[in-house]
């Protein structure tokens, strides 16, 4: 980023054009041989009542680079070499080759991350692991959870209730942005948007400081939205999608995610990994079967694919389940983890909704940006005839409210290391681990688009 932002009732925005968007780089520290150029922008937040600030960022910059072998650590520089103002040289290094061979050392996954204590005790850990790729599930700053004056709140929703338009202290993405910079300068970083990117301001307009600082490979991926998109990494397949956009049957997200899933080379990419914001599966009494909506109208698509892994944040706490489809045990199903407890600042999810006592009304639950009702009570198994069940679900292997992140560790094109760690612990000490088996010969895979209901991953039940 060019320039420094601007937030107050008069405020003039950057020119775009008036700093070039340059990269050099190149394979040697020294000789950086190469050069690319991109494109600037600036957004602004805007909003319609007397008394609130307005924003507008700084100039940011993206700027795509070729030619680029997998697996090989790249040297660049940034910045316009006209003026001249070019940043230090920092290095990073490409995926490897999409083979079912070929993996990332270790990827680490967190969510719901935030710019508080927690935040920088879960950055020194996950640094400390060296990871070579950096997945955040939603929820990067938080800034919605403050007034255009900086004044911040637990609880938004009960301090200002009446709030038309609820403010957002954009300068907290600025702040983010100089704390994450000696990781993402070298660790590729992707990501998801939560339902604090939604950032409402004036004319309707949402999730517009996300898709302005964050570079997507929408257009490589088919998908022409940030909204979603999907990516290799090595033999890993990842698909990213977005929660609160359409996600019904007729809608684009669903309809590229249906080609996106036929046309993975499971020869190549033998792992399918999945990743949106707030869990179809989560024992805690926050946000409980908030997603079901999306669940209903998502997971077959998933489960005949055989999709691997499922990460998702938005619930404060730590949970992963055995692999589950409609709620009930399947040996063929995702696994689903959830790890929205990066460093937030609204405290940790403590209650489940099996606790006695704290099972929701059902008329709660539904999130306005998710659409209607879909959470009914379960028909069959344990909790048959009831919303919540009685005791830790059996799909519900391990969950902890306590701050940290995880470690996927890829080592062949059936093993996976799993590795959750609390923020308390000792950088080499695991709160969670598990070793992750695909069984590519027992649960055989959709590769045609046209889906079928007699397809040999379809197993429908009731709820």
């Amino acid at each position: 980023m060019t320039g420094e932002s601007q937030i107050g009732e008069d405020i003039k925005p950057l020119d775009p054009n008036s700093v070039a968007s340059v990269v050099r780089y190149g394979s040697l520290r020294h000789t950086l041989s190469h050069e690319a150029t991109g494109y600037s922008l600036v957004y602004n937040q805007l909003y319609p009542f007397q008394g609130l600030q307005n924003y507008t960022s700084g100039i940011i910059h993206h700027v795509r680079l070729t030619g680029l072998e997998p697996g090989e650590q790249y040297y660049y520089k940034c910045g316009d070499p006209s003026i001249p103002a070019m940043s230090a040289v920092h290095a990073f290094k490409t995926m490897p080759i999409s083979s079912p061979q070929s993996y990332p050392n270790r990827i680490a996954i967190v969510g719901d991350l935030g710019l508080t204590y927690n935040t920088t005790s879960t950055i020194d850990h996950m640094s400390s692991n060296e990871p070579d790729l950096i997945v955040l599930v939603g929820d990067v700053t938080y800034a919605n959870l403050y007034l255009t004056n900086g004044t911040g709140s637990d609880c938004y929703s009960c301090s200002f209730p009446q709030t038309l338009i609820h403010e957002t202290y954009q300068p907290r993405w600025d702040y983010w942005g100089r704390f994450m910079e000696p990781v993402v300068s070298t660790i590729p970083l992707m990501v998801v948007e939560g339902n604090h990117e939604i950032e409402e301001q004036a004319e309707h307009k949402t999730f517009l400081s996300y898709s302005s600082r964050f570079a997507f490979p929408s257009v490589e991926s088919g998908s022409f939205s940030t909204f979603y998109y999907s990516f290799n990494a090595g033999g890993i397949h990842f698909i990213m999608l977005g929660a609160y956009i359409s996600y019904y049957k007729q809608g684009e997200q669903y309809k590229w995610l249906e080609r996106d899933l036929a046309s993975v080379d499971r020869t190549v990419t033998p792992w399918l990994i999945a990743t949106w914001h707030p869990p179809w599966y989560s024992t805690y009494k926050a946000h409980y079967r908030e997603a079901e909506c999306m669940r209903v109208e998502m997971e077959e698509l998933l489960y005949l694919y055989g999709v691997d892994v499922v990460f998702n944040g938005h619930v404060h706490a730590y949970e992963r389940s055995n692999r589950v489809y409609n709620f009930s045990l399947d040996s063929c199903a995702p696994l689903h983890i959830m790890i929205g407890d990066g460093g937030n600042r609204e405290k940790m999810a403590i209650k489940h909704a099996d606790d006695p006592g704290e099972c929701p009304d059902p008329l709660t639950t539904p999130d306005e940006y998710m659409g209607g009702f879909c959470a009914f009570n379960f028909t069959t198994g344990p909790a048959a005839g009831k919303f919540c069940w009685d005791r830790q679900p059996d799909f519900s292997a391990y969950r902890e409210s306590s701050f940290g992140h995880g470690i996927l560790e890829v080592k062949n094109e059936t093993h996976a290391l799993w590795t959750w760690h609390r923020n308390q612990d000792t950088y080499n000490s695991a709160g969670d681990q598990i070793y992750i088996v695909r069984q590519p010969d027992k649960c055989p895979v959709r590769t045609n688009p046209a889906l079928k209901s007699k397809s040999p991953r379809h197993l429908l039940r009731d709820i």
